[in-house]
């Protein structure tokens, strides 16, 4: 049987023009971008880093260029008819991060800048409010068609500054200063469409844009970026082959596997499964179940908010906000959940419609796992690589049933890394343990505080081949810890569990920062 020639994936490109010149894989969105440019002239969508928002900004550049060449066989091409050409002024703020006031002014009039001498204006005003109006206007009269604005990550000179308190409203103000003509020069403008991870009400930049249509939680659009499980299996079926073959797996085997790492995504509630699309690409590419969104880039400012609203790691496993909260100013948040939502962090896994209550949880492996080494260093202050060669050899432990090795390793790694502050409660044993444990691999579920009849469990944690009962205590004894799992008897919650359930009471020593002792029972 002769192999099928695949076409070239696009990754990390980010270019319409390019992906559909170059003849490279592209998911055809654009019955989306249809409905969404005939809804309003001004829309906004929030989705996480890497998600393909860059390339949709992209494509919509392309459509109101009328490159209609591009769309050859496309969705579009079957309904629009009139291809007409307008002025675009497209501007990313992606690069824009890590900037004091002065620089970030400048920045944003360097970006001016290069349309400025695209229109002919040579001396231009020198805030650059007045200087986008001028654009505007210079492009509407030039033309004599309307301007189309394109900003791609608007808030991106800001996601680093909105745990601090001093910088972020000097900053905002900034950015709100930019954007202040999108009102004004309404007469003038065809279509307004920014992209962002927070909603634009959240960081108070708009609010004299009161016509600013937001379609991130639209079912409608829940799909407009990503892939989605039902694009991945049809237009990307022979990928699926393809990795399956160098795996020497089942194609079943093969999708399996790839949900587990890169599925999971609801942007609303009843939503398709939607991938991420950067680490797919990237793994039908490599052929590997290699953590690629979070290791395109370091969360500094999530585990920041994370502190400031005393968020467990535990917690990640299940979270609740209310329908209002994703609208709350960022410092008025009372919940850290909407931004980690947001930011690709948790997504949503359930709404009650009647109490509008969200339920959200980590995605799927590749997120939960980043997460959680980027958290170990707030536990144990050691590098991140260190705690993933102890799971690694912890892992091989479990799956030859070996609990004592495991925890034999985490003993003797626990005396050789510094601790952080507050290492003398048994919360603190708890979440770290948690952490470790959930670094193990894909055939390992972890949770805390499982409620049963008489108590709550301290830890479960499940294996291919067995179910771990975990009590823990602080300075005080294994025996101590056995004697309340069988005295409220745990066990028996799980006993139709399937697998042999093994009971384990671990001492903390917090003196010596380890654990102190062990004991188990089957």
């Amino acid at each position: 049987m002769e192999k099928k020639t695949l076409k070239r994936l696009p990754v990390g490109i980010q270019t319409f023009e390019k992906i559909r010149e170059n003849d490279m894989l592209y998911i055809d969105k654009t019955e989306c971008i249809w409905n969404m440019i005939h809804l309003s002239n001004y829309i906004f969508l929030s989705r996480p880093r890497r998600f393909g928002k860059s390339l949709l900004v992209s494509t919509l550049q392309a459509y109101f260029e009328g490159r209609k060449d591009l769309f050859k066989g496309l969705f579009i091409e079957t309904v629009e008819k009139e291809w007409t050409e307008y002025p675009v002024l497209r501007f990313s703020m992606a690069s824009g991060k890590h900037m004091e006031k002065d620089q970030l002014e400048r920045y944003l009039g360097n970006r001016l800048g290069e349309y400025e001498r695209t229109y002919g204006i040579i001396n231009p005003s020198t805030d650059n409010n007045d200087r986008l109006t001028a654009l505007i206007h210079a492009a509407y009269n030039q033309t004599g068609k309307k301007v189309v604005i394109l900003i791609d990550e608007y808030d991106a000179p800001l996601l680093d500054v909105v745990h601090e308190e001093k910088t972020l409203p000097i900053l905002r103000n900034v950015m709100r200063n930019f954007y202040s003509p999108l009102k004004d020069c309404d007469p003038y403008l065809q279509f307004v469409f920014l992209t962002g991870i927070t909603k634009f009400s959240q960081l108070s930049i708009f609010s004299e844009l009161n016509n600013l249509k937001n379609i991130s939680m639209r079912p409608d659009y829940a799909a407009v970026c990503g892939i989605t499980v039902e694009e991945m299996t049809t237009q990307m079926s022979d990928y699926i082959d393809d990795f399956a073959e160098h795996r020497r797996t089942t194609r079943d085997e093969a999708v399996a596997g790839l949900r587990r790492q890169y599925d999971g995504y609801h942007f609303t509630w009843p939503s398709p499964d939607i991938f991420n699309p950067y680490s797919l690409l990237n793994a039908f590419q490599d052929h590997a179940f290699t953590n690629y969104w979070f290791g395109s880039g370091t969360p500094t400012y999530l585990i920041e908010m994370m502190r400031k609203f005393n968020t467990l790691p535990s917690d990640l496993s299940h979270m609740e906000a209310m329908s209002y909260e994703f609208d709350a100013p960022t410092e008025g948040m009372s919940s850290i959940t909407p931004l980690l939502y947001q930011s690709g962090y948790v997504t949503i896994k359930d709404y009650e419609s009647n109490a509008e209550l969200y339920t959200l949880k980590t995605p799927n492996r590749e997120v939960h796992i980043g997460l959680m080494n980027s958290l170990l260093p707030v536990y144990v202050a050691t590098k991140a690589g260190r705690g993933m060669t102890l799971a690694a050899k912890m892992s091989i432990a479990l799956r030859q049933d070996d609990i004592d090795g495991a925890l034999q390793l985490l003993q003797a790694y626990l005396l050789t890394v510094p601790y952080c502050d507050n290492a003398n409660t048994e919360g603190h044993y708890q979440q770290m343990l948690y952490v470790i444990l959930s670094l193990l691999g894909q055939f390992t579920t972890i949770d805390v505080e499982v409620h049963t009849a008489t108590g709550r469990v301290d830890m479960v944690m499940q294996t291919k081949k067995a179910l771990y009962l975990f009590e823990l205590k602080i300075d005080k004894s294994a025996a101590a810890a056995m004697r309340q799992i069988d005295l409220k008897d745990y066990a028996a919650k799980f006993s139709q569990c399937g697998l042999p359930i093994v009971k384990v009471g671990i001492n903390f020593d917090s003196e010596k920062r380890t654990i102190g002792e062990w004991e188990k029972s089957i």
